[in-house]
């Protein structure tokens, strides 16, 4: 494969990843324009819907402005008055990461692969502005800027994701030999304890991280089952018709990664809202009027005796991360038994107390920056007024989630028989 061959393939690569990613919404959107509407309309305006939509996912705002009439008709307040739409469908971003990672595997296999990554990149980067000008509307106005960049760094990152899966060190790439070879070299250059410290900090962290969501992802499940009959009452309320059905279950599916975020929220304590004012806890519910969307009818209501039980989960994962990565941490800072063991000085890891201390801190501020982060990107406007304010608060669940992995972690990996260093 030479190298037109090369950057025509990486380019192609590029354009299927945006088009996927587009088409999901387009496709439904294009069959509810013929069949539903009868070709009535102008299809650009379900283009321009799709486009909006796909930035929407990748945390693009959109400045939407709606006539009078519609905002009466909608109940939202200021009608007429323009508003900014934030926040993220990250089931796009996923996709498009997802599909990145393939993309990056495949080209850095072939025998250009820093050319085929570089008209990737910039392939992906000019499709992604293109499509947010053909998108800007005076009543759907796209962020330029937030359009050509925000997609394009999900595709860098699935990108570099995908080269280190397909059996080759980035460090291998022309032109990334001198950056990751510093970073190694840094990183060997570290005593090994504060290394094991270190990793298991963030591998500990990750662990925590993932535990609570593996349950938050089995309640949410759990709540959409019982709630059934509620979210199918909400589809017959808003008359959409079966192609309209179907638009609104895949806009529900791109939402589903924020949902199974806020279920992670609301185990961690502080919950989240749907729209300023309102609180979904575990010790409560407090909510407004809500938008007619059929999945928020498994919102739990009222009050929880024993929704306390909640924030055990992350307790719990915080604890039992402590258990499993104690093992490893008094290996790396030379512990070899249980009851006896050494401690070379020169590692600069401190005693064996002080690196497990250490530790479950390093697994409370890892575990709570991760949260609050997740927490960040899946949250914010969603409409005028009382919509402006949607999701998790990120900074309390991050500061909850640090406390919750990081104390019990600590318990858990001071659990075992003290460690003594000759």
């Amino acid at each position: 494969m030479n190298r037109p061959i090369t950057a025509l393939f990486a380019a192609l690569e590029a354009l299927l990843v945006v088009g996927i990613g587009i088409g999901i919404s387009l496709v439904p959107l294009t069959f509810l324009w013929a069949f539903q509407y009868g070709l009535q309309i102008d299809w650009t305006v379900f283009w321009r819907a799709s486009v909006d939509v796909w930035l929407l996912g990748h945390g693009a705002d959109v400045l939407l402005t709606l006539d009078p009439v519609t905002a009466a008709m909608l109940g939202f307040p200021d009608a007429g008055l323009p508003f900014v739409v934030s926040i993220a469908a990250l089931g796009f971003a996923l996709l498009t990461a997802v599909l990145g990672a393939r993309a990056g595997r495949r080209i850095t296999e072939t025998p250009y692969a820093r050319l085929g990554l570089f008209v990737a990149i910039l392939a992906f980067a000019g499709l992604s502005l293109g499509v947010t000008l053909s998108a800007v509307h005076e009543f759907a106005r796209p962020s330029l800027w937030q359009g050509a960049l925000f997609p394009t760094l999900v595709f860098v990152i699935g990108l570099l994701i995908g080269a280190g899966l397909a059996r080759r060190s980035l460090s291998r790439m022309p032109g990334r030999e001198r950056p990751l070879s510093r970073v190694r070299a840094w990183w060997d250059s570290l005593p090994a304890g504060r290394r094991t410290v270190m990793a298991q900090s963030l591998r500990g962290g990750t662990a925590a991280v993932a535990t609570v969501f593996l349950v938050s992802g089995i309640l949410l499940a759990v709540m959409i089952v019982v709630n059934y009959a509620q979210i199918v009452s909400l589809y017959e309320g808003i008359h959409s018709g079966i192609l309209g059905g179907i638009a609104v279950t895949l806009a529900e599916l791109a939402f589903l990664p924020n949902l199974v975020i806020w279920t992670a929220a609301w185990l961690i304590g502080p919950g989240f809202a749907i729209g300023a004012g309102s609180s979904v806890g575990p010790l409560g519910t407090s909510l407004g009027p809500l938008p007619a969307v059929p999945i928020l009818g498994a919102l739990p209501t009222g009050d929880f005796p024993f929704g306390f039980l909640g924030l055990l989960v992350p307790i719990v994962a915080g604890f039992l991360i402590g258990v499993l990565v104690r093992p490893a941490v008094l290996r790396g800072v030379g512990v070899t038994g249980p009851r006896t063991g050494h401690h070379g000085g020169e590692d600069g890891s401190g005693s064996p107390l002080t690196a497990l201390v250490l530790t479950g801190l390093g697994v409370g501020v890892a575990g709570g920056v991760t949260f609050g982060l997740l927490a960040w990107v899946s949250g914010g406007a969603a409409g005028p007024g009382r919509l402006a304010v949607v999701g998790p608060d990120a900074l309390l669940v991050g500061l909850y989630a640090a406390l919750e992995f990081g104390v019990p972690a600590i318990i858990g990996l001071l659990a075992g028989r003290p460690p003594r260093s000759n």
